[in-house]
């Protein structure tokens, strides 16, 4: 499958999927509140820790300015429960095991490191408006301060 190229002002794919509870998580749920949807490529590993205790740390804040946080990752519902547990993530993770998310948002993409190509998750944060549409696209994610950059962006 080809992967979307989505653009600021395009209308965010929907999707619906479980988070670390099992619950059914769904775009729709977040119509008329502005959602920063972050994707990151594994749970528990040095970046995508940092980037999930930066959003953490920034919760309340981000919340009180009308902002919901939710990541993606292709790990499983049992691995989102160890990494929200062990790092007291207050926010839910989606499990996009069959990566079908990850695929209509375009950041299912060829990676190569140290000379070893392979299929992964691209770290990207995308911004949505309470209509559904794409405001940002952070494609160089600062994984230390993810939630200012995406503070920064915001009006």
């Amino acid at each position: 499958m080809k992967n979307t190229v989505l653009k600021e002002g395009d209308k965010a794919p929907g999707f619906t999927a479980k988070d670390q509870n099992g619950k059914t998580v769904s775009l729709t749920d977040f119509l008329n509140k502005t959602l920063i949807l972050y994707f990151y490529p594994k749970d528990d590993t040095p970046g995508c820790t940092a980037e999930a205790c930066d959003f953490r740390d920034n919760y309340q804040s981000l919340l009180q300015q009308g902002y919901n946080v939710v990541g993606v990752s292709t790990d499983d519902e049992q691995s989102h429960q160890k990494f929200i547990t062990k790092h007291s993530l207050p926010f839910p993770l989606i499990a996009d095991d069959d990566k079908k998310i990850v695929e209509s948002y375009g950041v299912w993409v060829e990676k190569n490191m140290y000379g070893k190509i392979y299929m992964g998750t691209a770290r990207t944060t995308f911004l949505i408006d309470k209509n559904g549409i794409i405001q940002k696209i952070i494609e160089k994610v600062d994984t230390k301060n993810a939630s200012q950059q995406v503070l920064e962006l915001l009006p």
